[in-house]
């Protein structure tokens, strides 16, 4: 299996906007939110990293968020 692995520092400048049916729903910027991939490192909500199998395009370290998750981030 090929992978790529991309990890970005946003320096505090993380955002996400949350679509349903195409509308946007909600709008988030600030600290990388904890339950996106590689939350067991300590990466003080500045950095972003995925892995990537090249062969599918799927991101291999994705964890699904809770409602939880999502409600607190983008307070739905």
């Amino acid at each position: 299996m090929k992978t790529i692995s991309i990890g970005a520092k946003c320096s505090d400048q993380f955002s996400a906007v949350l679509r349903k049916d195409g509308f946007i729903v909600g709008r988030y910027e600030g600290y990388v939110p904890a339950w996106l991939p590689n939350r067991n490192v300590q990466h003080f909500g500045d950095y972003v990293e995925l892995t990537i199998d090249v062969d599918t395009g799927h991101i291999l370290n994705w964890q699904k968020p809770t409602a939880s998750d999502l409600k607190n981030m983008f307070k739905e």
